[in-house]
Parts: C-alpha cells; sequence; structure tokens
C-alpha cells in the first residue's frame, strides 16, 4: 500500500543551478531513451517504423515532467488520463502496478491509443510515474484497424478499456490479457507492442528510481516543482511579450463523411498579460461521423500550437500549461458526448492545430507559418492474404508538408509539427502486406505559392493484391485548401481517385468500401500554403523549383510572374530584366483592385 502524492516539505531545498541543470536534461534523456526502446521493441509497422507513440515522465501528482520527441498530440493528453489514474488508483497502488486504458470518456483518446502507466516507489510511496502511449494496430470493431472515419457510434470502434490494473502487484492480469486478445485481429503484435509499452515504463521506472536513490525524495521533488515553475516562468515571459487583446480565426473540416458540408473550426485567443484564454465558441456541434475529439484531445492540439510560438528553451513540461485556459462549448465537435464517435479524431485534432496557429499568426507573426497538408492522410487496408488465408491490417499514414514561413520555403515528405511521426517504407510495406506501391512521388505543382513557397504534398498509389479487401481512407482538404499567410497563396486540394489508369472513379475524402485484387488506389495528398507575396520571390529560388521540377512554367509564370528567355539551349532560362518590369504591373494592377 502507499500513500499517493503525499505532501513533501521542499521549503527548506536551496536549489542549485548547476543540479537544477542536470536533473533537467536527465529527464531530457531518460524520455528519449524510453521512446528509442519502445522503437527498437515494438512488433507493428504503425509502432515501429511509423513512430505513432509517445513517452513521458510524471511527478508524484501525475504532472507532465519531460515528454520525449514523439507525437506531441499525445502528450497534451496525459494530464486527463493521468487524473483519472490518480483519482481511481491513489489509495491501493503497489510496488508492481501497471495500469493501462483506452476509453474516451474515462481518460482516453481514441481506442487504437492505449496509455499504459507505471507507478514510481521510493520508500512505499509513489514518487513519480513513468507513460507511455501506443497507438496499435487493431482494436476490434467493424473495420480492420478501428480507426474508420464512419463509424457512428463508439461501440462499432472496437474495445474499449476502462482505467484498469494490467499487472497488480507484479502479476500480470490473465482475464485482461485474454479479452484483449480474444477481441483484436493481430493478437500477437498488440500484445507484442504492449510488451515494448511495459519494457519501456520499466526503464522510466529504474532510471527515475536511480536518481531518488542518489539525492532522495525530498531534495528531488524540490527540483521536480523547480522545473514546473521553470516551464511557466517562461511560457509566461513569452505570452507577455504579445499584445493584449483577441485575436480569431476560423478553418473548416470538409466534412464528416457523411455530409459535405464544411465544419467550421473557431477560434478565440485572448492574451491578457501573462496568461492567455483559447475559447474554441462557435465551432460545430459533434457530428455524425467518427471525427469528434475529446475534450483532452483538443487541450492538447491547443497547448501545442501556442508551444509552437514560445521559445525553444521552453521545456516541454505541465508547467506550459498553467498560464493557459481552453474552452470548448459541450456537445461540440471538440468536446462531444457519449456514444459519439472518436476514431478519426486526429483529423480535427489537426485543423485545431491550423486554427490556432492562424490566430496566433496575428499575434506572432515572425513565428508562424502557413498551414501544411492538413494532417496526415491514413489509409487503411486489411482483410486476408489470398495465399495464407492470414489476416492483415495496414494503417498508413502519409505524412506531407510544412507551409512557407517568415524565412524560409516549406518542407516536403516531412511529418506534421504535431507528430513527429515517419512514413512507412515502401519496401516494409510490400515485405508485410499482399499491397504493390506503385508510386511514391513528390506531387508537382501543389505547393502554394509565395515569397517563400509552402511544402509540396506527396504521393502513393498502391494495387491491392487481396480479395475482397476493406479499404477506408480518412483524408481532408479535398475543397478547404491549406492557407498561406501574408499574401501567400493556398496549397493545392487533395484527391483521392480509383484505377487512374483504367476508368477513374474520384473519390470522397473520407469512406470505407469492400475493393477486390488489382484495385488501383491513388492519394494525392494536399500541398501546404505559402507565405509572403509571390511577387517578391527569389528568381533563382524559382529556377531552382523548376530545374527540380517542383513548379512547372506555367505555374511561375502565372503565380510568380515570371518570363521565359527565348533560348533553345535551356528551356529553364528566366528574362529577369522583362521578368522585373512584368513583376511591377502584376503588382500595381493587385493594389488598383485592392483600392477599389
Amino acid at each position: 500500500m502507499s500513500e499517493q502524492g503525499a505532501p513533501v516539505d521542499d521549503s527548506a531545498v536551496k536549489i542549485d543551478p548547476i543540479t537544477f541543470a542536470v536533473l533537467k536534461s536527465a529527464l531530457d534523456t531518460i524520455v528519449d531513451d524510453m521512446a528509442g526502446t519502445v522503437m527498437r521493441t515494438a512488433r507493428s509497422p504503425i509502432v515501429r517504423d511509423i513512430l505513432d507513440y509517445s513517452a513521458t515522465l510524471c511527478d508524484r501528482n501525475g504532472q507532465i515532467l519531460s515528454q520525449a520527441k514523439t507525437v506531441a498530440l499525445h502528450l497534451g493528453a496525459v494530464p486527463d488520463a493521468m487524473a483519472v489514474i490518480v483519482e481511481r488508483f491513489a489509495d491501493d497502488a503497489r510496488p508492481g502496478d501497471v495500469y493501462v486504458l483506452n476509453d474516451p470518456y474515462a481518460g482516453g483518446m481514441h481506442l487504437p491509443d492505449i496509455f499504459m502507466i507505471k507507478p514510481i516507489f521510493h520508500e512505499e510511496r509513489v514518487q513519480g510515474y513513468s507513460v507511455v502511449v501506443a497507438h496499435h494496430c487493431d482494436m476490434g470493431g467493424r473495420v480492420p484497424g478501428s480507426n474508420a472515419a464512419d463509424s457512428t457510434e463508439i461501440f462499432q470502434e472496437g474495445l474499449r478499456i476502462p482505467p484498469s490494473r494490467l499487472h497488480d502487484g507484479g502479476k500480470p492480469n490473465r482475464a485482461i490479457y485474454d479479452i484483449i486478445r480474444a477481441n483484436v485481429r493481430l493478437p500477437d503484435l498488440v500484445i507484442g507492442d504492449l510488451d515494448a509499452q511495459l519494457a519501456t515504463c520499466s526503464i522510466g521506472e529504474r532510471e527515475i528510481r536511480r536518481l531518488l536513490e542518489r539525492y532522495g525524495a525530498r531534495e528531488l521533488n524540490a527540483y521536480f516543482d523547480a522545473l514546473l515553475d521553470y516551464g511557466e516562468d517562461l511560457t509566461r515571459n513569452g505570452i507577455a511579450a504579445w499584445p493584449d487583446g483577441t485575436y480569431r480565426f476560423t478553418d473548416y473540416i470538409d466534412g464528416d463523411g457523411f455530409t459535405d458540408e464544411p465544419i467550421p473550426i473557431c477560434c478565440a485567443i485572448t492574451v491578457d498579460g501573462d496568461s492567455l484564454m483559447i475559447d474554441f465558441d462557435g465551432s460545430a456541434p459533434q457530428v455524425r461521423g467518427a471525427i469528434n475529439a475529446t475534450f483532452s484531445f483538443t487541450k492538447s492540439s491547443a497547448y501545442l500550437s501556442i508551444r509552437c510560438a514560445l521559445s525553444q528553451d521552453v521545456p516541454n513540461n505541465a508547467g506550459v500549461y498553467r498560464p493557459i485556459v481552453v474552452k470548448a462549448p459541450k456537445h461540440s465537435i471538440l468536446n462531444p458526448d457519449m456514444p459519439a464517435p472518436v476514431a478519426a479524431r486526429a483529423l480535427t485534432g489537426y485543423r485545431v492545430v491550423d486554427t490556432v496557429l492562424g490566430a496566433l499568426a496575428k499575434i506572432a507573426p515572425d513565428k508562424i507559418m502557413a498551414a501544411g497538408e492538413g494532417g496526415n492522410t491514413v489509409i487503411a487496408i486489411g482483410g486476408y492474404d489470398s495465399e495464407t488465408a492470414e489476416p492483415f491490417v495496414l494503417v498508413d499514414m502519409i505524412n506531407g508538408a510544412w507551409g512557407g514561413r517568415p524565412d524560409k520555403d516549406g518542407v516536403e515528405g516531412i511529418t506534421n509539427p504535431s507528430q513527429n511521426m515517419s512514413n512507412l517504407p515502401v519496401e516494409t510495406l510490400e515485405a508485410r502486406y499482399p499491397l504493390r506501391v506503385e508510386e511514391y512521388s513528390l506531387r508537382a505543382d501543389s505547393c502554394g505559392a509565395g515569397q517563400y513557397r509552402g511544402g509540396i504534398g506527396l504521393v502513393r498509389q498502391y494495387r491491392i493484391l487481396a480479395d475482397d479487401t476493406i479499404l477506408q481512407v480518412r483524408a481532408d482538404r479535398t475543397s478547404t485548401r491549406p492557407y498561406g499567410l501574408y499574401g501567400g497563396g493556398p496549397g493545392a486540394p487533395s484527391r483521392n481517385i480509383l484505377n487512374p489508369d483504367g476508368v477513374p472513379e474520384d473519390l470522397p475524402g473520407k469512406f470505407t468500401r469492400i475493393v477486390g485484387r488489382d484495385t488501383v488506389v491513388r492519394h494525392e495528398q494536399a500541398g501546404a500554403g505559402g507565405y509572403g507575396d509571390p511577387l517578391l520571390r527569389d528568381l533563382d529560388a524559382i529556377e531552382e523549383d523548376l530545374r527540380n521540377q517542383k513548379i512547372s512554367q506555367s505555374v511561375a509564370s502565372e503565380q510568380y510572374g515570371v518570363v521565359f528567355a527565348d533560348d533553345r539551349n535551356t528551356r529553364l532560362a528566366i528574362d529577369r530584366g522583362k521578368t522585373t518590369a512584368r513583376r511591377g504591373e502584376l503588382g500595381r494592377a493587385r493594389d488598383n483592385r485592392k483600392d477599389a
């Protein structure tokens, strides 16, 4: 038995700055070691190769002390999960306990994300927690991968695990393991990933116990408290430098898969001295499709957006959250009621990030990039291998492009800033699944124009080599294009195409359907928005983009005002004198339209 989060009198502990820096770095090193352990020991490609997992350490009260460079969207939801765990198990926690949950209405986010939490004991008291969140390849339910956007209630989405003891005093709870194994399509992979989480939690526990043995609980907790205060102080200093006022922005999701009606995400950021409030009043009511986001996930998306605009010196701990209040209307897409479906809630989290960053661009324009690709696209393909009759579930997350930045172009083929994930290598995909990737490329001309152009979207084209396969797509930005900033143009919209080389069929952004052998599925991801007036773009940069076939001559002419020289030796030669004159004419015409 233990005393949970028992108060510690640390008032007499003098904080030494060198020890403070050593302990801060120690925590950062531990969580990064935890992240590496997950990657090395996980079984499923979505965890091991795509890197859809997170690791963090919490103090004796369940507050985040440090988080690994993993999926930031997960980590801001950890406080809600920890609050549930502390309330449920505080009175009878014991060494060797391990807790799990995935219920979105009891501290979780969506069913594939299983939180694993291990209390860290020292002298019979809980002095911290080691936490790993991993996206599992399947949690049962109506479709392989448990991630469909067109489910209509949570009961269709898979196995819900309330806050539970997976290990009780060091002994595994076989009933929970058996329930999980009986309800998922790929039990060996799911249990294998749970084992990876357990091994990783044990590493966090071991290293914190070493610190406790060296410094003692009283002194170490004093430094942990100081570290949280330090995160709060730096965050308040950053906010205090921003102008007071209320700044608004609205972005849209294309639809929920049942209707194409745009779904507004509305944000108002009110800066007041060294604190701020993010209010999502005016956002859409909860929807029929599974893109509703739990309030914990909404808060996580909002926190990380603010963190993006702060100095790199600010530590990633719970102190950052203290000056920030997040509000979202009840019964809304950002704060839904049970039993609203939430499997594809990540899409809404990405749009929350885009919306908050859009408002922040009015507050700190030198810190914010234009909109990226809109969040990763999920292509889920599942069924049974025609040769082995074994089930397979691919959950492919296509990570695309950053928007143009105040002083740099966007980047392509890279994770969304909210994720720190990776694209699944084609070799791994083809070796594990009855699929062939026929194209994996950059999508020319998809980038939003600007003084600093947006990143280019990706293309993935698959040929299915199994019969009666369930295909799911969760994409967006098919109609609401990624926005540009300060005169930058929007990125190109995304597209989904069935059998593009035969009788092509344009597909919606979100759907589930059964397809046959040799079906070809093509996804063209949206490009990112540009930053600044395209007529100010450096001609050398335009020429380089032309040479690398990132943009075409028509785009260079129409969006950047470029005039090409009559040079048969190189079709990319630019007549710089005439280009300067033409840009001047285009700029004057634009200014006249504004005045009118």
